[in-house]
């Protein structure tokens, strides 16, 4: 008896080792199904940024020839209307739109304006009316520059950092002040009254 009990056992202890072999293969085979699935994915997201890309470059093309055949004109009086700009730049071509640009927050003019023309060849017209009279006021007239996403113009020096005043370490926004305060040397004795210390 003890003979059948043993060959049932090593049946048994077989038996688990044949599952997980089948079990591995079923894994393997379930790991092999989702790398593809993840191949076919990361395919479609190729193409899609394919795509985004030709329309992000047909647009930023758009956006420079739209540029090309703009102006800025600076120093306009708050209260020009937009027939008024285009009255001004009429005979330097035709027009297709003029935008005054206003404070998003109070929505009043902020001082400036853009003029879209037809044509490239029409700004150079254009800028002959630099410094000319708009409603008691001189303008500056000049090309559209195309701004670049990304491309900042150098504002400010950053946060913190060391350097004289304004630029970090005891003046700036990101400096840190020494313990005692701006003072600097000597001894300036205590202050009464200023509050509990225990040191």
């Amino acid at each position: 008896m003890s003979d059948t009990n043993r060959d049932e056992r090593d049946v048994a202890a077989e038996e688990p080792a044949v599952n997980e072999e089948g079990n591995d293969e079923e894994e393997i085979t379930a790991m092999k199904k989702r790398v593809a699935e993840m191949e076919q994915e990361a395919a479609k997201l190729r193409e899609m940024h394919a795509a985004l890309d030709e329309k992000g470059q047909e647009a930023s093309d758009d956006r420079s020839d739209v540029d090309s055949r703009s102006i800025f004109v600076g120093n306009v009086d708050y209260s020009v209307s937009p027939e008024e700009i285009q009255a001004h730049f009429q005979g330097c071509g035709s027009i297709n739109r003029v935008t005054i640009l206003l404070d998003k927050f109070t929505g009043q003019p902020k001082g400036y304006a853009y003029v879209e023309f037809t044509e490239p060849s029409l700004v150079a017209q254009a800028l002959v009316l630099n410094d000319s009279i708009l409603k008691g006021r001189m303008i500056k007239v000049t090309p559209k520059r195309t701004n670049i996403p990304g491309m900042s113009r150098g504002r400010g020096r950053g946060r913190g950092g060391f350097g004289g005043p304004g630029r970090g370490f005891y003046g700036g926004r990101g400096g840190f002040a020494p313990r005692g305060g701006y003072y600097r040397g000597g001894y300036r004795g205590r202050a009464r009254g200023a509050g509990f210390n225990p040191y």
